[in-house]
This record gives structure tokens, C-alpha cells and sequence, in this order.
């Protein structure tokens, strides 16, 4: 009886690490929506959306942790989202991933990050701090953590490896910034480092990357309009956070940019020119990069109503800037079907 053969490879080759899975095939051009956690806990609205499809739909982003603090779902690997009492039972991580390959769709978990007013009020060791003491809050009255702590860092990158863990294709980082409104006087970030804060939250984001990337991945980041137009003080600079992101999504909603910006009297008014000129800055500064750029627009009214002419003309600024595609935005989850439709 012959034995086997022995083995021609090394002890070393034998031992060698799993390659790392590959990420899932991006869409050609994202055309997509924002769901919240909330409307995705209601009997078949997942479907619903899925269902856009056959409209032109390819892409959802899917709320995993939202500006409330609250984490959709309860998964291990996470206690202390369900030690605070963050941890909910919105929707099923692994069957909303399941139902949303079966569908052709490509899943983006939107994590937001340092505004959390949950994990800031539970462990207010984590948070920012309001001079005098106590947990420092913005206007709204919600709690930040702390962006120089690296356990919040942890805490978030946790909740986002359960997503993909879960079967999602891409983690969106939201509010990965420094706070913008309240009291910034009073506010105490422990640990303070002497670097530049677009510096802090560079770190954060490849921490994020070297983390989910090995998991197969990709890796994104939420900021705002008009980070490529001027330094806002908050800590995002697209072109420093691109090195570490496959992709930014620029914020550019006409309604939220003030009279004279872009030498437009009316922003608002004129959304496409507004869209084609916010881009054409972001496409300036990251000029070498290969990073996607996938523009949040507006399908929502604020200010004046809102028509598909008006989100039409914004989209058709972000194809003629090259964009990666496109994400909706509208609150209420309601969306404008024929804006969809492939070129």
C-alpha cells in the first residue's frame, strides 16, 4: 500500500493566511437611496425598495448606526453597543444582506460616528466635555464622543465589522468630523493631540480601512458640500481623507448652501449649476486620486418645492462631472422613481 505523498511546501507556506475576499462588483453607476433603520423595521418596506430594481435602483444605503446613537440590530462582537442600551432589533442584518444580493442590489451600512448621544451619555468618559464639567452638547442638545479617543474609534469600527460580517458590501462613515454648532467655546476634548484635526480624522478613517478592508469591504466616508471649496474647520479635507477612502460622498445639497456661494444669488434656484460647481471643486482637489466621488443630491424640498426636473438637473451635473453615480437623499424615504432610470 502506497502512502501519500508528502507535501512539497514549506511549513511556512502551509501556514500562510487565507487571502482576503473580494470586495463585491461595484455598480457601473450607483444610482441609490438612504433608508433608515426606522423604515426598514416596517414589514416588507425592504421590499418595497428592492422592488425599485426594475426602476433603475442598484444601490441602497442601509442605516446601521444613525445621529440618534442607536445601532439597528444586536449582533455579537458589539457588547457594549448592548451595554448602553444602543443595540436595537430594527432589522436583521444577515437577511436584509441576503434579500439584497438576491435582489441585484449593492448594500452600504451608514455608520455615524462622533455625534452619539447615547454612548456619550452612557459612558461619559468617551465624550466631549463641557468646560465647568459634565458632557458638553451642540444646539440640538445631543452629546459627541470624543474624536481623539481611539476607543471610540473602536466602538464604531466594531459595529460597521458586524455589518459585514452581516453581508454588507460598503460602510459609510457619517459625521466622521468634529462638531459644527452650540457652545464650541466650552467644549473640552480630553487628549487633545497638537495635529491639524483633518489629521485626527485621516487616522480615524485608516484605522476604519486597515480594519474592514482585509474583511472585503470598501470603505467610504459622508462630508460636507463644501469640504473641496474651503477649509471648514471640522477636520475633513477630501483630498487627505481620499488616501485611506475608496470613496467620498460630497454632501451637496442645493438648499443648504447660503446666498452668493459659488457666485450664485439663489443656490437653491439653479440646483444643477449648483451640483456641477460643488463638484467641480472636489474634482480640483482630488486631482490624482483614484478615489470614487458619488455626490449625495437632494429629493427633497426645502425652501421651495422640489420637482423631478430639479433632482434630474442635479444628476445630470454628476454624470457630466464624471461621478461615480449618485445617492438620494430625502428623510422621509419617499423618493422620486423616475430619477432612477439608467442613462
Amino acid at each position: 500500500m502506497t502512502g501519500a505523498e508528502p507535501s512539497t511546501s514549506s511549513p511556512a507556506e502551509q501556514t500562510a493566511a487565507p487571502t482576503a475576499p473580494e470586495p463585491s462588483p461595484l455598480p457601473e453607476e450607483i444610482r441609490g437611496v438612504h433608508v433608515t433603520m426606522a423604515l426598514a423595521s416596517l414589514e416588507g418596506k425592504l421590499d418595497d425598495y428592492f422592488a425599485l430594481r426594475g426602476a433603475g435602483l442598484n444601490t441602497i444605503e442601509l442605516d446601521v448606526k444613525d445621529e440618534n446613537g442607536d445601532v439597528a440590530f444586536r449582533r455579537p462582537g458589539v457588547p457594549l453597543a448592548r451595554a448602553v442600551g444602543a443595540a436595537q432589533r430594527y432589522y436583521n442584518p444577515r437577511e436584509a444582506a441576503r434579500a439584497a444580493k438576491e435582489a441585484g442590489i449593492y448594500l452600504i451600512g451608514r455608520v455615524v460616528v462622533f455625534e452619539d448621544p447615547v454612548l456619550s451619555t452612557r459612558r461619559p468618559q468617551l465624550a466631549v466635555k463641557r468646560r465647568g464639567g459634565g458632557v458638553w452638547t451642540n444646539s440640538a442638545g445631543l452629546g459627541w464622543t470624543n474624536p481623539y479617543d481611539k476607543r471610540v474609534w473602536k466602538y464604531n469600527v466594531d459595529i460597521a465589522a458586524a455589518a459585514v460580517k452581516a453581508g454588507f458590501d460598503e460602510i459609510m462613515f457619517d459625521y466622521a468630523r468634529f462638531p459644527t454648532d452650540g457652545d464650541l467655546s466650552s467644549a473640552v476634548f480630553r487628549g487633545k493631540k497638537k495635529e491639524h484635526k483633518s489629521t485626527t480624522i485621516a487616522r480615524f478613517v485608516e484605522y476604519a480601512r486597515e480594519r474592514l478592508q482585509p474583511m472585503g469591504a470598501r470603505v467610504s466616508a459622508a462630508v460636507f458640500g463644501l469640504t473641496a471649496t474651503r477649509e471648514m474647520g471640522i477636520g475633513q479635507r477630501p483630498r487627505r481623507l481620499a488616501q485611506h477612502l475608496d470613496a467620498i460622498y460630497p454632501m451637496v445639497y442645493p438648499s443648504h448652501f447660503g446666498p452668493g456661494e459659488y457666485r450664485l444669488e439663489d443656490p437653491n434656484a439653479v440646483p444643477g449649476i449648483t451640483v456641477a460647481r460643488a463638484l467641480r471643486d472636489f474634482r480640483r482637489v482630488l486631482r490624482g486620486r483614484d478615489t470614487l466621488v458619488v455626490p449625495w443630491l437632494q429629493d427633497f424640498s426645502l425652501g421651495r418645492e422640489y420637482t423631478l426636473e430639479d433632482v434630474n438637473a442635479q444628476i445630470l451635473a454628476a454624470r457630466d462631472a464624471n461621478a461615480g453615480g449618485f445617492l438620494l437623499w430625502n428623510p422621509s424615504g419617499v423618493y422620486t422613481k423616475a430619477a432612477l432610470a439608467e442613462p
